[in-house]
């Protein structure tokens, strides 16, 4: 009975690419090579707590052909409920959307993050993560959620494109990042980094029993650049090549857990990646022309990106490319397979082995 149903899938899945306009001659399209071709990544927040346990966000996988997956705007803040178990329960990182209540200082208006992994017509791998990020901590008690806003990232941008083996370029900006002060204040501090002692930011979770004491609890905070490829808290599909170019924003935190006589309890190690984004292309990389139809020439015809999000078809770009919403190539979840075959085929997300 499985394998019936999954050969009717497959063929479903052909007939219902076939009556797209254009879909088949876009799988004609020659494909980069999926293990050593140019590729490029980005994910918009992971997490490793202590040693053992990390959150990986959805990862997205720039196409096989010209095109490219963007991260969908569901996704609005980490960790999601089902996530808390390993995030923990005490904080959040908004990405950027917000309800009726805002988690950032006035004036920063919600966004729609712009997380995108792509495969130019020239065939160069290209990624993009940009947005605002406010981590929280919900044990602070705050009545609102801009009072338990710890730390701001306002109009964050990460970038990378690997054009040639001799020109693969990285850039890491941010407008602005705000740090809650001494005093309780969210206050600027500059567009460099930030290196903070004593931040009055709690734990991530409470361990069972634990008598502690917030006002004695604290955090030192490092935000600096991502400047190399094992900083990124990635899959194993995740990977790099002869040239790689890594951009993103790296928060360490070391929380001192107290109890209220100033004892140290533990100490809490936190990792978080914001924009982490990555391209990589062999040492013989040339880049094909832009446009033309000669030799080599990019394809007149927007090709389709390797792998579908279940329950859709990728839609007509404005540009000559075509884009896929929502798609967490290196997640878990709902798939539907690579190139001209397409399996529906609804599995149990496997756990994922961080790098």
């Amino acid at each position: 009975m499985t394998r019936f149903v999954t050969k009717l899938a497959a063929v479903t899945a052909a007939v219902a690419l076939a009556s797209v306009p254009g879909l088949a001659s876009a799988q004609t399209t020659q494909a980069v090579d999926e293990k050593t071709g140019p590729v490029s990544f980005a994910n918009v927040a992971s997490v490793r707590i202590g040693n053992p346990g990390s959150l990986i966000t959805e990862t997205q996988r720039s196409p096989l052909t010209p095109g490219q997956s963007k991260l969908s705007p569901d996704r609005t803040v980490v960790p999601r409920v089902e996530e808390r178990n390993t995030f923990g329960d005490k904080w959040d990182i908004n990405l950027g959307r917000y309800g009726a209540q805002s988690p950032y200082p006035p004036g920063i208006a919600s966004r729609d993050h712009n997380v995108i992994a792509a495969l130019q017509q020239t065939t160069v791998p290209t990624a993009v993560a940009e947005s605002n990020y406010a981590l929280i901590d919900n044990g602070r008690g705050g009545a609102k959620p801009a009072d338990n806003t710890v730390l701001v990232l306002e109009g964050a941008k990460s970038a990378v494109d690997c054009s040639s083996p001799s020109k693969a370029t990285s850039s890491t900006s941010v407008s602005k990042i705000w740090v809650r002060d001494e005093s309780g204040a969210l206050k600027p501090s500059g567009a460099s980094g930030v290196d903070v002692k004593g931040l009055k930011l709690g734990p991530p979770s409470l361990v069972k029993n634990e008598s502690i004491d917030k006002g004695k609890t604290t955090s030192d905070l490092t935000v600096s650049r991502v400047t190399a490829f094992d900083q990124l808290i990635r899959q194993d599909g995740w990977r790099s090549g002869d040239v790689t170019a890594v951009a993103g924003w790296k928060l360490d935190i070391v929380t001192h857990v107290r109890d209220e006589d100033g004892k140290d309890l533990r100490e809490a190690r936190t990792t978080i990646v914001l924009g982490g984004v990555s391209c990589a292309i062999p040492k013989n990389f040339v880049a094909k022309p832009a446009g033309g139809t000669g030799p080599g020439a990019a394809p007149e015809q927007p090709a389709v990106p390797g792998i579908v999000p279940a329950g859709g078809v990728p839609p007509q770009a404005a540009d000559s490319t075509r884009t896929v919403v929502g798609l967490g190539l290196l997640g878990g979840g709902i798939v539907i397979g690579a190139a001209a075959m397409l399996l529906f085929r609804r599995r149990e997300p496997a756990p994922v082995r961080e790098k």
